[in-house]
């Protein structure tokens, strides 16, 4: 390691204890998504048959989020109050979210309209909570820290993806009668993740202190069109380039995630509560990957990351999808194959995460302090019109060609990931914001 890379380090350190604290709020998020993923279209499929209108209705939270996280960003940018511009959004938001989340299972089993309601309701607070979420360790970590930064926090992400998919999962196979709750079989996941998202909001509100932000009488708002309109007018297309391949990847991603579990569940013959061990893999790897790949991205460079990464992880999603009719005609029974499913997504989460742990970054260093809730709703807005699209589109190619084609479908949409990045220009560390 060369010496700047060690003064780096060293300037880094100082940041640690506050970005790890910082990533409760991500751990949240980290939590009820693999959840969500891995059980919500399972409910929907107990009244609905059709994956492609299944897939619809999991877009529906996509569709909240590209509406509310720009627009919610954007105002966290200009909020001022004894809590902070982040943190008054976040305390009264993410408690809002446990409530509904844990009331999922509960919904689902009286009928779809009360499924729906509640659907609705969770994605109106958890949605709005994310862009504050995000946008808070910007506010904090200097530009030059922010990959490592970002390995962290989505370290913490992937520690809630583990536990939600490879231990509070197992609680849906739990059954017996608890006080209050009632039956749990099926339903006990969900509850106990709402409590451990209230103590990680408590873990934000006790320890972490946003600092003061310059306001000044010239101080611009802009709207979240006007914020839209400057980054597309600029001379730099880098901005651009990257919000259309982050497009392009979680349109690959979310083609996938909320088929994983039924998929490992008929093809391997696992049970529903050991199905999101698949999401779980992605996780534990991911967990362990993302800091060094925050680490690697300051040595070698973002962008180059990036697209090594998406490159694998194409090569990943083409084995995933002749993995089973191979194994089988070699004669190698499902219980087993599912071990070599589970290492593929191994490896793929190693190199997810370092796609996750750089683009954010790379945005954030295009933008101004005064942009930084901007550039965190453009990064979601391009995610979720992807996370929109992809259930539906990827539902109509697995109606059509069944369940293993979702795989060729991301593997198509994480190589072209792959190329649009290699056309970008700015975004390392040391660039200027555009």
């Amino acid at each position: 390691m060369d010496g700047n890379s060690a003064e780096e380090n060293k300037g880094f350190r100082k940041y640690l204890p506050v970005t790890f604290l910082i990533g409760f709020g991500f751990f949240t998020v980290g939590l009820m998504d693999p959840l969500y993923d891995s059980y919500v279209q399972i409910f929907l499929s107990a009244y609905i048959p059709k994956k492609t209108v299944v897939g619809m209705i999991m877009a529906l939270d996509n569709v909240f989020a590209l509406l509310l996280i720009p627009v919610v960003s954007v105002w966290s940018d200009h909020t001022r109050t004894p809590f902070g511009r982040r943190m008054s959004w976040i305390v009264v938001l993410l408690p809002l979210s446990a409530l509904f989340f844990s009331l999922l299972p509960y919904a689902a089993e009286r009928s779809l309209f009360s499924l729906m309601c509640v659907l609705v309701m969770l994605n109106i607070f958890k949605q709005s909570a994310r862009g504050p979420v995000v946008a808070l360790m910007p506010d904090i970590v200097p530009a030059e820290f922010r990959s490592p930064a970002n390995g962290v926090i989505n370290t913490m992400g992937n520690i809630a993806a583990i536990a939600g998919t490879i231990f509070l999962a197992r609680l849906m196979d739990v059954d017996t009668v608890l006080p209050l709750i009632g039956g749990t079989k099926n339903k006990l996941a969900f509850p106990v993740a709402g409590v451990i998202v209230l103590f990680a909001v408590l873990c934000l509100v006790v320890f972490v202190r946003e600092p003061a932000s310059p306001v000044v009488e010239s101080e611009k708002k802009q709207s979240f069109l006007q914020s839209l309109k400057t980054v597309f007018s600029s001379g730099d297309k880098s901005a651009v380039l990257i919000l259309v391949s982050l497009f392009l990847w979680f349109t690959a991603y979310q083609g996938v995630a909320p088929y994983l579990t039924e998929y490992t569940i008929k093809a391997f013959g696992v049970t529903s509560g050991q199905g999101p061990l698949s999401m779980g893999m992605v996780g534990i790897s991911g967990a362990l990957a993302a800091v060094p790949g925050g680490w690697v991205a300051m040595k070698f460079g973002r962008k180059r990351v990036i697209r090594v990464s998406l490159a694998v992880i194409s090569a990943v999603m083409l084995l995933s999808a002749f993995l089973e009719p191979a194994g089988l005609s070699a004669g190698i029974s499902p219980s087993a194959l599912k071990w070599v499913f589970w290492a593929l997504l191994f490896i793929f989460g190693i190199f997810w995460i370092a796609v996750a742990a750089n683009s954010f970054p790379m945005l954030w260093q295009m933008a101004d302090f005064s942009m930084i809730g901007a550039y965190t709703g453009l990064y979601y807005t391009f995610s979720q019109m992807a996370a929109v699209v992809a259930p539906a589109a990827a539902g109509i190619v697995i109606d059509y060609a069944g369940m293993r084609s979702m795989f060729l479908f991301a593997a198509f949409f994480f190589a072209a990931a792959c190329f649009v990045m290699g056309f970008v220009k700015g975004g390392e560390k040391n660039d200027r914001p555009v």
